[in-house]
């Protein structure tokens, strides 16, 4: 086991002020904190990004901070809500921002939708793979005032379901880390070898 606490990047991907997806995200990072994790959140309403350009953004005020923050993380907890069966525009916008960045690290997904957010979650697998990225091999998915009453989760089945949530993400977050480090200090051919140094 390693000695350092795993980092876990949580990104509110809502820019609505009173959003259900940020109150999961809230409670969330408090239970991976809990758990010996560290937990740096990025509530994309609050540091908004500009919108990708590809011949801008790596020179935009801050970029270079944000870029820190991205490769720190050794897991990416996405929080979205659902819009028209897919991710929210901000979402999508961190996402064009990065990528190397991703590769060999673990994406889980949080989605606030009232059709089981399968599509998004799905959108994010494709984002994931597309980027070299793991994915948990399922994603929560909750409804508000269903499932969040008033910023608080009221019930039992996704308190079970962030429960597991928790355990997966610092379990298989901290052996995909492990190994990541393992690849880049390493010699043997592999898909991380591109990004030794």
């Amino acid at each position: 086991m390693s000695d350092q606490p795993l980092q876990v990047l949580a990104v509110v991907g809502s820019l609505n002020p009173t959003s259900v997806t940020r109150s999961v995200l809230l409670q969330l990072a408090e239970r991976l904190r809990a758990d010996g994790c560290s937990v740096d959140l990025l509530d994309l309403e609050k540091e908004p990004l500009p919108l990708y350009n590809p011949d801008t953004a790596y020179d935009a005020p801050g970029f270079d901070a944000l870029q820190s923050r991205i490769d720190r993380a050794d897991v990416y907890v996405l929080g979205t809500p659902d819009y028209h069966g897919s991710i929210s525009s901000a979402m999508k916008n961190f996402l064009d921002h990065f990528w190397r960045e991703f590769a060999g690290k673990l994406f889980a997904t949080i989605v606030a939708s009232h059709e089981k957010g399968l599509t998004v979650t799905d959108q994010l697998r494709t984002v994931a793979r597309q980027c070299y990225a793991w994915t948990l091999p399922y994603g929560v998915a909750f409804a508000d005032e269903e499932d969040v009453r008033d910023g608080q989760i009221v019930s039992h089945a996704l308190k079970k379901r962030l429960e597991m949530f928790v355990r997966d993400v610092r379990v298989y977050g901290g052996l995909l880390a492990r190994q990541r480090r393992a690849d880049l200090g390493g010699a043997e051919p592999g898909f991380m070898a591109r990004h030794r140094k």
